[in-house]
């Protein structure tokens, strides 16, 4: 596909409005067609930022909006977005309520956490919810929590465990950060140990208690790798990197560059990350002076062709929602993609991709 199209741009442009909540930069691809709304809006849809892309186009002039009929299907696609927003702050509260109380406190990773990095947090697409336990007796007995309420809890192949909450898929991890090489996984480990996790209160709760996050540094960590774990498989899409990118801003200032770089060097994504940050300042519009340290590569085009190829987690190619397949299929699917992003993997993250693979082998075959 083309690097860059004129409605790729004029959709970039709405963005990084959306994201920054400022005046769009640049409006020479507008107007647009009934033809080119609707597919911007789609393109919206198949990258998780609808929330995001709208609040750019809020800020357009009348004569620049879309159509009616395109602007009320937005409109619905909010509600929804800020319903399932409030539904999962309170599956959190109420799971943590649960566990706090019998002094079980795992950290929420990414998702409603993440959220409130933006200005506007409930237009923030969301995802299922995620715990890490720092330890197994921890997730043990919060399973035996849960369990007693009456919801089956099952393992994936990875390692961790899932379930549905009040209708949200929920998982228990025992894993903070996504690297899965095994000769410097230690060093997260000794990290975390060292680290202060930090704490949200979800506001749009009336009676919310404060909840365990990562620390700014582990924050930054996480978002990166987990980002580099779908890019080198099915996919990764806007909304992460977007999650990234607003982590980035708000968390300036609160970790130290030299840390950071030396943690990077360390399990050996300083590479990935140079292709990582070159994106976020091109069409994210990031400020260079917010980057975690002052790196990028020449070109982001590596990871511009994943995240248009498929979209979210990579589940729209060829512009179409990808089926949902179940057990062995499901991994062959996964093992497939690594294969094919064997050229990016090998030049970005190769040691990183091998220790992946072998985990997922290693988790499929431990259940049978």
């Amino acid at each position: 596909m083309p690097f860059s199209t004129p409605l790729h741009s004029a959709f970039l442009t709405l963005l990084r409005a959306g994201l920054w909540e400022k005046e769009p930069d640049d409006l020479s691809f507008f107007p647009l067609s009934d033809n080119d709304w609707k597919e911007l809006f789609y393109m919206a849809r198949r990258q998780a930022v609808t929330g995001i892309v709208y609040r750019g186009v809020c800020r357009l002039a009348d004569e620049l909006l879309p159509p009616e009929p395109i602007l009320l299907q937005w409109t619905v696609a909010i509600d929804r977005i800020e319903r399932r927003n409030r539904l999962l702050n309170e599956v959190i509260v109420e799971l943590y309520a649960l566990w706090n109380a019998e002094k079980i406190c795992p950290v929420l990773q990414k998702g409603q956490g993440v959220a409130l990095f933006y200005e506007e947090p409930l237009l923030r697409e969301s995802g299922d919810i995620d715990w890490y336990f720092g330890s197994k007796e921890q997730e043990k007995r919060a399973v035996e929590i849960i369990s007693k309420c009456g919801v089956s809890v099952r393992r994936s192949s990875d390692g961790s465990l899932y379930y549905r909450w009040k209708g949200v898929e929920v998982e228990h991890h025992t894993r903070l950060v996504d690297i899965y090489n095994p000769f410097v996984y230690h060093r997260l480990k000794k990290l975390e140990c060292t680290e202060q996790q930090g704490r949200i209160n979800l506001k749009s709760i009336a009676d919310g208690q404060d909840i365990e996050i990562p620390s700014p540094l582990l924050n930054l960590i996480l978002l990166d790798t987990h980002i580099l774990k779908h890019a080198l498989g099915r996919g990764i899409g806007l909304r992460q990197l977007c999650d990234m990118a607003r982590a980035c801003y708000c968390l300036h200032g609160q970790v130290s560059a030299e840390q950071m770089e030396l943690v990077t060097r360390q399990i050996g994504i300083r590479k990935w990350n140079r292709l990582l940050y070159a994106f976020m300042v091109e069409h994210l519009g990031l400020p260079v002076a917010c980057l975690p340290y002052p790196e990028k590569s020449m070109t982001s085009r590596p990871l511009w062709n994943i995240v248009w190829k498929g979209g979210n987690f990579g589940m729209y190619p060829d512009g179409k929602k990808k089926a949902l397949s179940n057990g062995w299929k499901n991994k062959l699917n996964t093992l497939r993609s690594f294969v094919g992003n064997v050229r990016f993997s090998c030049c970005y993250a190769p040691k990183e991709t091998f220790w992946i693979v072998m985990n997922l082998l290693r988790g499929q075959f431990s259940r049978r």
